[in-house]
């Protein structure tokens, strides 16, 4: 059985802004991303819906997986140094409600508060959990500085592992 992989990095910094809520973390397409021979996340996605830019539409952080599966969800985050005492970050099934299941949308999942650490702060993230086509997952971010703040580097990683009929 093939492992279906979708690995995403963004090396451009982007603004996350200190209202406390939590945001999804944005990602490049195409030569900007690490790999998505899958075809989990394009600009043109699976609702019809297609991307212009990147860099403003929530939905470039979105992976759609191609088939039902364990999924195994990775991240890292490398925030600016700031103000703040706590940052936070978590997986979400369908953080923009587009399945319109109220058991779906905002399902959140291995959410973690941290606390500030000297200098930068750099954090790793696993989770693992049964992945479904037509629910996009998503990496979110949030943190409680007086201003607004600046993740400079980013890795999301959904690596699907096909589970076989009736072993759920």
């Amino acid at each position: 059985m093939t492992v279906h992989i979708c690995s995403l990095i963004v090396k451009e910094p982007q603004t996350i802004p200190a209202d406390g809520d939590y945001h999804v973390v944005k990602f490049p397409f195409g030569s900007g991303e690490s790999s998505d021979v899958h075809g989990m996340h394009q600009m043109a996605q699976p609702d019809r819906r297609k991307i212009t830019n990147w860099r403003t539409d929530p939905r470039s952080g979105l992976i759609w997986p191609v088939i039902d599966g364990w999924g195994s969800l990775t991240a890292m985050i490398f925030w600016e140094d700031g103000q703040y005492t706590e940052l936070r970050d978590q997986f979400v099934r369908d953080p923009l409600g587009l399945t319109k299941d109220p058991d779906i949308t905002n399902n959140t999942t291995a959410t973690d508060h941290r606390p500030r650490s000297p200098r930068t702060q750099h954090f790793t993230k696993h989770h693992e959990m049964f992945v479904h086509p037509q629910v996009p997952v998503a990496l979110r971010a949030a943190h409680d500085d007086r201003k607004a703040r600046r993740i400079t580097l980013a890795e999301f990683k959904l690596a699907i592992h096909p589970i076989e009929e009736g072993a759920r």
